[in-house]
C-alpha cells in the first residue's frame, strides 16, 4: 500500500488543471477511517488543502474572519458561473433563476439540519438579521434583549427601531471567561421582563470566538415567552451543528466567511410558522403568507454567486465538516496554549475547548489594540484586525485551514517578544 509520504510526493505534480477536487478525494479514500482529530494533526494533508489557495507573499494573513477568500478550485467555477449567466443573459434570468438558488438554499438547509423552506439565501449576515429586527411587528413600550458584544449593524438596527416604534434595548455584557454556561444564561434572563419580545444572541462572538450556551439560551427564554434571533456569522462551515438542536426562531449566516462562499452570500433561517410575524423589507409576489420567501425578495441579483454556493459546500464535504472544525480548533489551540500562561499576554477567549473553535482574540499588557495590530504588520509581517471595545480589548485572530504551523510559530514568537519574553 502506498504510504502517505509517497502519496505526496506522486500528488505534487498535479496541478489545479485536472482538478484539485480530484486531490482531495484521493486524500479523503487515503485518510479513511481516521478520527477527525487525527486528520487534523496531519500535516501533510494540510499542506495539501493549502496548495490549493493562491496566497500573497507579502504577509501572513491571521484576518480571514471578515472575509475567507476562496480556493482556487471554487474561484474558477465561480468565474464560469458568471460566463455562463452572461452568456445566457435574461433567458437564464427569466427560466432557472430561481429554481437554482431554491436548490442552493436546500443544500444549506440540509448542512444546518433545517427543512428547506426555513432556509432563503440572502446577501450576508446583516440583511438576514436586519430584515427580522426590522420586519418584527413592534409596539411602543416593547424591549428588546441584546449584549454589548453583538455585531454593531445588528445594535444599530435595534437603535432604529427605539428611534421609530418606541421600543427599549436592555443591553448585557458577557464576560470573555464565565464560570459556567448557567452565568451566561443567567444574565440574558436578568434582562427579560414582561415586555421582552426579542432577545438576539451570538452563536461565536465575533471580536473573541467565545461560542455561547444557545440552546439553554433559547430554552430559557421561549419559556418566558420571547422569541430568540442567533447571529450565527461566523458558524456555518465552521463549526458543524444542527439548527433544530439550537431550538432558535431565527438565525442569520455570512457564507463568504467560514463557508468561503464569494462576496456577496449569506444564509437566513426562520422556524416553520415563524416568518408571518415579520414584515417584508422588500414586497414579493406570488407567494403565500407566512411562507419565508417573503423575506427575500431583493431584485435583480448576481445569480452566478448563488451558483457558487453549491461548488463551496462541495469543497466543504470533500474536506469533512467534522474535519474542518477539528482543524480549525486544533490550530487556535496550537497557539493559544502556547501564550496563555504568559503574565504580559492576554487570551480574551474561554480557555474550555468546547467554548471556542478557530477564533481567538489576544491582547498585550500596556499595549493599546490598534499599535500591536500595527506593530504585527510592520516588524513581522502578520495582518490581522484590532478590537477595542471593552472589556475585549487585544486583535482577533483568525487563522483557517491552508494557514500551517509555522506561520503560527512566527506569531506566537512575535507575541512573546512583543510582551517581554
Amino acid at each position: 500500500m502506498m504510504n502517505k509520504r509517497s502519496f505526496l510526493k506522486s500528488a505534487a505534480g498535479l496541478t489545479l488543471a485536472p482538478s484539485f477536487y480530484d486531490l482531495l478525494d484521493k486524500w479523503t479514500l487515503l485518510l479513511d477511517g481516521q478520527s477527525p482529530q487525527q486528520v487534523a494533526e496531519n500535516e501533510e494533508y494540510w499542506s495539501i488543502v493549502r496548495s490549493g489557495y493562491r496566497l500573497k507573499p507579502d504577509y501572513i494573513n491571521l484576518e480571514n474572519g471578515y472575509y475567507c477568500f476562496i480556493p482556487q478550485e471554487t474561484l474558477e467555477k465561480y468565474i464560469d458561473h458568471a460566463r455562463y449567466v452572461n452568456y445566457q443573459g435574461s433567458y437564464y434570468m427569466r427560466t432557472v433563476q430561481w429554481d437554482n438558488k431554491n436548490k442552493a438554499a436546500g443544500r444549506l438547509a440540509k448542512l444546518i439540519g433545517a427543512d428547506k423552506d426555513e432556509v432563503v439565501i440572502t446577501r450576508n449576515t446583516t440583511e438576514s438579521l436586519d430584515t427580522i429586527i426590522g420586519g418584527y411587528h413592534w409596539k411602543e413600550g416593547d424591549e428588546a434583549v441584546y449584549a454589548q458584544q453583538d455585531y454593531g449593524a445588528m445594535r444599530i438596527m435595534f437603535e432604529l427601531q427605539e428611534r421609530r416604534h418606541g421600543i427599549k434595548s436592555r443591553i448585557i455584557s458577557v464576560p470573555n471567561h464565565p464560570k459556567s454556561d448557567d452565568e451566561i444564561v443567567q444574565l440574558y434572563e436578568s434582562a427579560i421582563t414582561d415586555k421582552t419580545r426579542l432577545l438576539m444572541v451570538c452563536h461565536m462572538i465575533n471580536i473573541t470566538g467565545h461560542i455561547l450556551p444557545v440552546r439553554k439560551i433559547c430554552v430559557m427564554a421561549h419559556a418566558r415567552g420571547v422569541d430568540v434571533m442567533v447571529d450565527g456569522a461566523h458558524a456555518v462551515g465552521h463549526i458543524h451543528f444542527d439548527i433544530k438542536d439550537l431550538d432558535c426562531d431565527y438565525y442569520g449566516s455570512s457564507l463568504h466567511k467560514w463557508l468561503s462562499v464569494p462576496l456577496g452570500s449569506g444564509l437566513l433561517y426562520v422556524k416553520k410558522g415563524k416568518a408571518a410575524k415579520i414584515w417584508p423589507t422588500f414586497a414579493e409576489w406570488n407567494t403565500e403568507d407566512g411562507d419565508v420567501k417573503n423575506l427575500n425578495h431583493t431584485g435583480t441579483h448576481p445569480v452566478h454567486t448563488d451558483l457558487a454556493v453549491n461548488d463551496a459546500l462541495d469543497y466543504l464535504y470533500r474536506i469533512g465538516p467534522e474535519r474542518k472544525e477539528a482543524r480549525l480548533r486544533y490550530i487556535q489551540r496550537y497557539w493559544t496554549d502556547q501564550v496563555r500562561s504568559h503574565p504580559s499576554i492576554i487570551v480574551n477567549t474561554p480557555k474550555e475547548e468546547w467554548k471556542s473553535c478557530g477564533i481567538a482574540n489576544v491582547g498585550i499588557k500596556n499595549l493599546p489594540s490598534p499599535e500591536l495590530a500595527q506593530r504585527l504588520m510592520e516588524e513581522y509581517d502578520i495582518w490581522t484586525v484590532a478590537i477595542n471595545e471593552p472589556p475585549v480589548v487585544g486583535c482577533r485572530i483568525t487563522p483557517n485551514i491552508y494557514t500551517s504551523l509555522e506561520e503560527l510559530d512566527v506569531f506566537v514568537r512575535a507575541l512573546k517578544e512583543m510582551a517581554g519574553t
